[in-house]
């Protein structure tokens, strides 16, 4: 398997600073029990053709896909923000999908993460390869970590941002894109 500078680079970094595994210790728990929430959460399995299918599915007039994991600080950082617009855009069609980029094993980690965070919809875990993933969603895409999509309600890809992205960034493109984007049929 070839790898990308970028990607080696990402991946000496992890190894280098400890961030190659979760811990479940790290996160802040929410009001309530987060660990009895993260076993109600779903957290799908999905392949490179699922999530392109999921992507295009009705009923959304935008669609926000953002790619995480729970090592991955900058990640950890902007999901409060993802999360401020899902509830702002939720109403005006805007759909928010979370694929999480852990190891499957991980899995009670990515559902205790996003119970802390107040996630109440179904979110996904990727199980294809990381290239193939990688490549098929966005071919300059270097494979760090977040990575954020906009699609319009057709699945068409109408931005990418690598990395960590700012409230006022995402919230300034789906004013933008909602300004243009149609209202779907039920």
């Amino acid at each position: 398997m070839k790898l990308r500078p970028s990607t080696l680079l990402a991946l000496f970094a992890c190894a280098a600073f400890g961030c190659g595994g979760p811990r479940t210790d790290r996160y802040p728990e929410s009001a309530g029990d987060s660990t009895r929430a993260a076993v109600a959460i779903e957290v799908r399995p999905m392949s490179l053709e699922q999530v392109t299918l999921a992507v295009k599915e009705p009923g959304a007039r935008l669609v926000v896909l953002n790619v995480w994991a729970t090592w991955c600080i900058p990640c950890r950082e902007e999901f409060p923000d993802l999360m401020r617009i899902h509830r702002e855009y939720r109403d005006r069609g805007v759909r928010l999908m979370l694929v999480s980029a852990d190891f499957d094993t991980e899995l009670p980690a990515v559902r205790q993460f996003l119970a802390a965070q107040g996630v109440d919809f179904p979110t996904f875990i990727k199980n294809d390869q990381d290239m193939r993933f990688i490549d098929g969603l966005e071919p300059r895409w270097t494979g760090a970590l977040p990575a954020t999509f906009l699609y319009d309600g057709a699945g068409r890809k109408l931005w990418f941002h690598e990395g960590k992205v700012a409230y006022d960034t995402l919230n300034t493109r789906l004013k933008a894109a909602l300004a243009s984007a149609p209202v779907p049929v039920p």
